[in-house]
């Protein structure tokens, strides 16, 4: 924000994202299951940062309302968990990739909708290997509209596999638009999905 922006009141506006860059992984994961053998562990979740507003409120309840009421049509179940950092996980459990994708991108479009696209951190989308089920973590940084691969390592406390994270990269790169910084790719240690 510039000198003239303070002055006159005005604010910084987050950059409102297409959700065509999203929606990329439902082309993604059907190739990620047939050349790679990746495949969805059925969980995606949405994280954002909660207001203690009531219009921040009403506007998440009725989006987990929303949702709640298609997963009788769609079989998609959601539950709510807030983290030790204060960020609140909505987390969709459904087999269906495309499910999770427009579950997801209906939480944030009520969101930024209200005005509150900058309270949303991310979406992490839950993959793992079907020969021997490591897991995989496709992550969207909604404020950029970018997509990189986490992998922690089964076992191990608050370790991550690089050298697959960087393979990974290899082949989502033609698929989806990737973060290029990769100082950008946050660890998310403890996510409530894919095991």
């Amino acid at each position: 924000m510039g000198f003239l922006d303070t002055l006159f009141g005005r604010t910084k506006t987050v950059k409102q994202v297409r959700p065509d860059r999203l929606f990329a992984l439902t082309t993604a994961a059907l190739d990620l299951e047939t050349a790679h053998g990746i495949v969805t562990t059925g969980e995606a979740a949405i994280v954002f940062q909660p207001l203690a507003t009531g219009d921040f409120n009403e506007i998440a309840d009725d989006a987990e309302a929303i949702l709640r009421s298609s997963g009788e049509d769609t079989g998609t179940t959601v539950v709510r968990r807030d983290d030790d950092y204060g960020y609140r996980w909505m987390v969709l459990q459904d087999p269906d990739v495309d499910d999770q994708v427009i579950g997801v991108n209906a939480v944030m479009e009520s969101l930024q909708a209200g005005g509150y696209a900058d309270r949303v951190l991310c979406a992490v989308f839950a993959f793992k290997q079907e020969r021997d089920g490591s897991p995989l973590h496709l992550v969207y940084l909604a404020k950029r509209g970018t997509w990189y691969p986490f992998v922690p390592v089964p076992g191990q406390t608050k370790e991550r596999g690089r050298e697959r994270e960087l393979q990974m990269r290899a082949i989502l790169d033609p698929l989806m638009g990737l973060e290029p910084e990769m100082d950008r790719w946050y660890p998310l240690w403890g996510a409530p999905i894919g095991g």
